[in-house]
């Protein structure tokens, strides 16, 4: 990337929409929605076994911050979602947890840690499971498992499996990603039956003013999605943060 690409890049000094945001999320609380999937009609019927990360999340997006970064971005932001949750839901206590970090912090965490080269600060460049797990040890000392799905709907309903157990087990949202399938998602639930089993997905692309639940749970922006109708050529990645047992 030139350099005069990156200087193109906004940091949070332009407008979003007609909503100014505070540069490094310092007014992030105020304008995004928490625990957006709440209420939501569960896909399957009662006698369906379901599993959801429990506490409270913030739904981070495209351009949420004032940074336009729409097409490149959605990595990040799930990232600041499972951060939001470790601020929110687990020790240390609230008002002593760091907030989640801003896009160029990430960057920057990255390429100090030697997993980017210099070029990486201020680029495009999107992020996947593994700089996910990176970010959280760094900045909140918190390990994750990569669960690694080679496709289909064999290998992908065994997943949901494993999603069952995380969420029982540490209760944390979970970041996924793909290869063909290359968009971010949030996970914050699965559900299993006879059917086959659904997945809760966040999905981090949305652009624009701040939503209100309603209208973000009726376009989509979080909803329940058949594990078979996932990309079958894909091969997908799970980051499942490992936080002591609840």
């Amino acid at each position: 990337m030139e350099p005069s690409e990156r200087d193109e890049i906004d940091w949070g000094s332009k407008l979003a929409g007609e909503h100014r945001v505070s540069d490094n999320l310092k007014g992030w609380p105020e304008t995004l929605l928490m625990n957006v999937h709440v209420g939501l009609p569960r896909p399957l019927s009662d006698d369906a076994k379901c599993s959801f990360a429990s506490g409270e999340c913030f739904y981070f997006h495209y351009g949420c911050d004032g940074h336009d970064d729409r097409g490149w971005g959605c990595g990040y932001r799930t990232l600041q979602t499972l951060c939001s949750w470790l601020c929110r839901s687990w020790s240390p206590p609230k008002g002593h947890c760091r907030s989640p970090p801003s896009l160029p912090d990430i960057q920057q965490a990255l390429v100090t840690m030697g997993d980017k080269p210099a070029t990486f600060f201020g680029s495009r460049e999107w992020i996947g499971t593994f700089e996910a797990s990176l970010i959280l040890d760094h900045f909140y000392d918190v390990p994750c498992r990569i669960v690694h799905v080679p496709g289909g709907v064999v290998q992908l309903e065994e997943a949901a499996q494993d999603l069952h157990q995380h969420f029982s087990t540490h209760g944390s949202p979970v970041m996924m990603g793909g290869d063909r399938d290359n968009s971010s998602k949030g996970i914050l639930g699965v559900c299993s039956g006879t059917q086959g089993s659904y997945l809760l997905v966040m999905d981090p692309h949305y652009y624009g003013p701040p939503l209100d639940m309603e209208t973000a749970q009726r376009r989509g922006w979080v909803s329940w999605k058949k594990v078979s109708s996932l990309d079958h050529s894909s091969f997908y990645n799970l980051c499942l943060p490992q936080t002591a047992p609840k």
